[in-house]
Formats: C-alpha cells, sequence, structure tokens
C-alpha cells in the first residue's frame, strides 16, 4: 500500500519582503512528498528532471522518506524553473520567470514498483497527463486527489472536466472555485463543482483557511496566525501534503477523518512558509507537529452555555 504523487520537482528563485534567494529546490511534487512523509513510509513520485539536477537533492529526497525510482532523468535536459517577486500582503506575486524546460514533454511513466499506489495524488500539472496516470495504474486507488489551476480551467476545460469525473477528491484556491463555477458563493459554487465528478471539494483560502465540502457537509479550517511569514510558494503543496500524508497513515476517507486530515495539512503548511523553500519541511520533527495541531485545536475550541 502505497501513496503515489505526480508533480513537478523543479528550481524556485523567489524574492519576498524579507528576502531573496538564488535557485533552490522547489515544485509541487517535491512539497507534497516532504510533508507526507513526515506522517507516512510508503511516499513514493513521479516526476522529470533534467542533467543539472544535483544528485544531492534526489539523495534530500530519499534521507526525507521520498521513494524517487518515478523520477526520471534527461541528461541533455534542463530542469524545470519558477522565478516570483511577493507582494507585501503576501498573497499577491508576480511570476518572472517560468521555464518549462523537460516539463514541455512530459510523459509520466508509472513505474511497476508504484503498482500498489492505494492513495494517489495528483500535482497541478495538465489535466491530460493526470488522466494518463490514473489510466496506468492497473487497479483504481482507494482515493484520488487532484490540484488545478485558473490556467487549465482557461486553456482546456474540457481535459479538465473529463478528469474531474475520474478523481474523488479536488483542491482548489476560492478564486479558482468561483471561476471553475461561474459561481461567486462559495456554497453554490462548491455545489455545482461536486456536481462535476468529485465526491471532495477543498476551497483554500490562503491565510484565511480551507474549507471542507462533501454532499451537503461544510467545515472550516482557520489559518494559523504567525509572526513571520518568508514565504509562501509551498504553502498549498504542503497542505496537501499533510492532508493526503494523514489520510494514508490512518487508512480512513471518511469525511470526519477528512476534517481531522485538514487540520493536519494546515499544521504542516504553517511551518513551511516561515522558511525560504522546503528548508523548514526538512527540519520538521513529528512533536512540533502534534504541538502546533495541538494549538490549531485550541484556536476553534470554546465552552458556551446557551439560555433563552
Amino acid at each position: 500500500m502505497s501513496l503515489v504523487i505526480v508533480g513537478t520537482v523543479a528550481f524556485d528563485a523567489i524574492e519576498t519582503p524579507f528576502g531573496k534567494t538564488d535557485k533552490i529546490l522547489g515544485g509541487a511534487a517535491t512539497f507534497i512528498s516532504m510533508a507526507a512523509a513526515k506522517l507516512y513510509d510508503q511516499v513514493k513520485v513521479i516526476s522529470v528532471i533534467g542533467g543539472d539536477f544535483p544528485d544531492e537533492y534526489i539523495t534530500l529526497l530519499n534521507d526525507q522518506g521520498v521513494q524517487t525510482e518515478g523520477i526520471k532523468k534527461i541528461p541533455e535536459g534542463k530542469t524545470f524553473f519558477w522565478s516570483g517577486k511577493y507582494h507585501i500582503d503576501m498573497n499577491t506575486r508576480d511570476t518572472l520567470i517560468t521555464e518549462l524546460n523537460v516539463l514541455a514533454d512530459f510523459d509520466p511513466q508509472v513505474p511497476a514498483s508504484y503498482n500498489d499506489c492505494t492513495y494517489l495524488m495528483l500535482g497541478n500539472l495538465t489535466p491530460s497527463i493526470q488522466k494518463k496516470v490514473i489510466n496506468q495504474l492497473p487497479v483504481r486507488p482507494k482515493l484520488i486527489v487532484m490540484d488545478t489551476m485558473n490556467f487549465w480551467m482557461n486553456t482546456a476545460m474540457d481535459d479538465l472536466k473529463d478528469v474531474l469525473t475520474m478523481v474523488d477528491v479536488l483542491t482548489i484556491n476560492d478564486e479558482e472555485a468561483r471561476q471553475l463555477s461561474n459561481e461567486y458563493s462559495l456554497v453554490k459554487a462548491a455545489r455545482k463543482i461536486l456536481s462535476m465528478g468529485p465526491k471532495f471539494l477543498i476551497i483554500k483560502k490562503g491565510d484565511h483557511g480551507a474549507l471542507l465540502f462533501h454532499e451537503d457537509k461544510v467545515f472550516f479550517a482557520p489559518a494559523m496566525p504567525l509572526e513571520e511569514v518568508f514565504d509562501p510558494t509551498g504553502a498549498g503543496d504542503t497542505f496537501a501534503g499533510g492532508f493526503i500524508g494523514f489520510l494514508a497513515k490512518t487508512d480512513d476517507i471518511s469525511f470526519d477523518n477528512m476534517k481531522r486530515a485538514i487540520i493536519f495539512g494546515s499544521a504542516m503548511a504553517s511551518f513551511a512558509v516561515e522558511k525560504f523553500g522546503t528548508e523548514a519541511l526538512q527540519e520538521l520533527k513529528n512533536g512540533t507537529l502534534y504541538n502546533r495541531v495541538q494549538q490549531f485545536l485550541s484556536l476553534v475550541k470554546f465552552d458556551i452555555i446557551l439560555s433563552e
């Protein structure tokens, strides 16, 4: 039984009001897998890298508990690279550089050793690539979680809607939910998106928390108020990794357990933003994570006596 993650393993260069970096380790699959591996010990990645990708980064992933047989190296190619600059509110950013490089021709192949996939996390990639991975698995996973973005809604809507019929959980932000549904109310948006195929919908609201929808049920999780936020680049992917890592660890995909998974994902993401890149995740220990989960619980726990 394993958790398979499909997405980018990449280079990022980041500038925020609090500092800047040269090329560092990034990519959706990197953040998702590192976060998930804090909770579950059978995390496997499918991605593509170029000949410029340092072996030490692969070693780092392995040391973090991530299996990398599914990462294909193109010796003559260059690794996907993204550079961005964040504004003072840290919720808006400008993309400075996007170089697809080897990702432009990414043709994912699922290794035979990944065929025991019970949980599948499809990172933000072309919908046709997400579909190809699903179709390669000999047995449908117990749970398929999918991330997407507004770019695919603008350029590949038909393919996106096709993949939505094949997954169990969709994770998007509030702006993307409104675009996908053509509804401003997130409750109405969720109802419409759930009718497209997914059984569960997670709408991320950045530093305002996250919403989980299933049938007529709604759950809200707050974001941790932090004194310092240095780099929000991997927050959403770290959230996804904590979420699916907890589900794989507990092997329980009920709505109530997904509520717990949302809290673990939110707690994990709150660490990721405190340092640049994956540095905070590399250093994170389980005891520290569980302490923060308790802090999350204290944010929303209260007693009340109601009287007429």
